[in-house]
Formats: C-alpha cells, structure tokens, sequence
C-alpha cells in the first residue's frame, strides 16, 4: 500500500504560509501585546539605544511588534514587512543584549532567523495580493 500526499502539502508554500502566521502570532503575543497593553510601564523601562528618547523608541517597536507582524500574516508587502522587525532584532541583540551568550540569545537569534527566511524567500502563494500591483 503506498501513501499519497495530498499535492496541497507537497508545496513549499504551505511551509512559508505556516512560518509567516506561528512567528508573528508568536512575536504579537509575546512582544507587541503586552507592550501596547502596559504602555506606561514599558516607557519607564524601555531601553533607548539609539537615543530617539522612549516614546519614540517605544512606538517603534510597536510598529515593528504589531504592524508589521499583521502584513506578514497576511502575506501583504511580506518582505518590506520583515524589515523593521527584523532591524529592531538586530539593535536588541547586537546593542541591548550584547552581553549574552547565544544560549541566553537563542530566542532572538532564531526570530531574525525566520524573519530573515520570510524576507528571502517572500509569502508563498498564501497571500493577500497587493492592491497596488495588476496581476
């Protein structure tokens, strides 16, 4: 008896589609909800590491923790979306974080990984298409 694979779940797209909604389900979740949600609390203890003061360094990562995230999951303007999440991730581990070891890192080292991937590689065909483009 052999076993067939629905075609649906051969294609690479499929693996994009279920990156791009569990790592920005992940990073809203994890990061941007609870910033938007206790915005007090963040601006008191925000890191500040390119000087743009709190509030400003605060809705940056906003943007880049909620918005963005949201077109990645819906596959619109994929790659530009990666971006500011991905330069936010980049300042948090090579600036804030420096002192820690790739062990203490991983979890930030393995988001701009995927990111990363999502940016290379676009949405699949698991996408809203753009409004601005004729297809």
């Amino acid at each position: 008896m052999k076993l067939t694979v629905p075609t649906i779940l051969q294609t690479p797209d499929l693996g994009l589609l279920f990156l791009r909604i569990s790592g920005a389900i992940l990073v809203l979740y994890v990061h941007g909800l609870p910033k938007l949600l206790h915005w007090q609390a963040e601006l008191q203890h925000i890191d500040d590491p390119l000087h743009l003061g709190a509030t400003l360094t605060l809705l940056c990562a906003l943007f880049a923790e909620i918005v963005c995230p949201l077109f990645v999951i819906l596959g619109l303007w994929t790659r530009l979306a990666c971006l500011p999440f991905l330069f936010l991730l980049l300042v948090s581990m090579l600036l804030v974080h420096a002192d820690w070891s790739v062990e203490q890192g991983q979890f930030g080292w393995l988001l701009i990984v995927a990111f990363a991937t999502i940016a290379l590689s676009g949405p699949g065909k698991f996408a809203v298409r753009n409004p601005f483009i004729s297809h």
